[in-house]
């Protein structure tokens, strides 16, 4: 029996958000924490550890992350005998998935400081950690903001296919309504809204981010 589309069924979709939003920042928090150490590790010289974290990225920034979803959720059970529930299991699933794009982002925006502050700083006996923490790290993850609230808008959209593995969301929130009402032209584009009014906030918090630190580039380009 079905019935139509109202007031209790959208405030369930407003209650659903709060799973988006807080799926996207416990899984944009954890990776960014993993992703630093990679990207760390990738423009480092242990030979070893920058395989290793070259081949972490490319395994998760090389395949969708729904089958990353699959893998954890279902793989683990299969492997080592845990069952997760969906909470954990995308929760893990987006922080991986989070960390390896993160990690690529600084590590270029490390790469990029010029090679003659790392000259610099060696001429005035500092090791490479203190180098890296107190020169190259503040100025990297500065020129890095902009790509980094651009990928937690596309964070928050890839988190719709949770929905996959029965984590109630805000896309699994809308599927559930479009069973029991069968009003799909009038759930998903309520849906679309709602992930917009996440997303377009942080937009243009990037697009002025980005406009900041060229109007900082063009003036201290012309006080030299």
């Amino acid at each position: 029996m079905s019935r139509d589309f109202g007031a209790g069924e959208f405030w369930y979709l407003i209650l659903a958000v709060r799973w988006t939003v807080l799926l996207s920042l416990v899984a944009f928090l954890g990776g960014a924490i993993l992703g630093l150490a990679i990207a760390v590790m990738r423009a480092g010289t242990i030979a070893p550890l920058r395989w290793v974290t070259a081949g972490f990225i490319q395994l998760f920034q090389g395949t969708p992350v729904l089958m990353q979803l699959f893998l954890v959720y279902y793989g683990i059970t299969v492997v080592f005998g845990l069952r997760l529930d969906p909470w954990p299991a995308v929760t893990l699933a987006f922080t991986c998935y989070a960390a390896a794009f993160l990690g690529e982002i600084w590590r270029g925006c490390i790469q990029s400081i010029p090679a003659g502050q790392w000259d610099a700083a060696r001429a005035l006996g500092l090791g490479w950690g203190v180098t890296m923490a107190k020169i190259v790290l503040p100025q990297a993850l500065r020129i890095s903001i902009p790509a980094t609230v651009g990928f937690l808008v596309q964070l928050v959209k890839g988190t719709s296919v949770a929905a996959i593995i029965g984590f109630v969301e805000l896309t699994r929130a809308g599927q559930l309504i479009v069973n029991v009402t069968f009003q799909p032209m009038t759930v998903y584009p309520i849906i679309a809204l709602l992930y917009f009014a996440i997303c377009w906030p942080l937009s243009l918090l990037s697009r002025r981010l980005e406009k900041r630190l060229d109007t900082g580039r063009q003036t201290a380009l012309a006080g030299m």
